[in-house]
């Protein structure tokens, strides 16, 4: 946990405010030790800098948890819009 919080410029305390507030859960090595994904630490690291602009950690938090769902969203539905496979059929007239 110091090394992920030293790799996010936060602190061990921060972290775990996160992971009480559901926006990261690190898995847990055999010895007990969270272990973060690269993925966790980045999102870690943008609610440091919402905390750092004044944004209450809860809120932050929110934020980033509704920022992931909307880039999912988007994600999927670029995804839905695009044709499958080849042309598609002209339509009886």
């Amino acid at each position: 946990m110091g090394r992920a919080a030293e790799m996010t410029g936060t602190t061990p305390g921060f972290l775990r405010a996160l992971g009480e507030h559901r926006l990261i859960t690190p898995l847990r090595s055999d010895g007990g030790h969270r272990r973060y994904s690269r993925y966790q630490l980045r999102i870690a690291m943008r609610a440091r800098d919402l905390v750092d602009q004044g944004t209450p950690i809860e809120a932050a938090c929110r934020i980033v948890i509704l920022e992931d769902q909307l880039e999912e969203a988007l994600r999927l539905n670029e995804q839905l819009r695009r044709p499958a496979g080849g042309p598609q059929p002209a339509a009886d007239t």
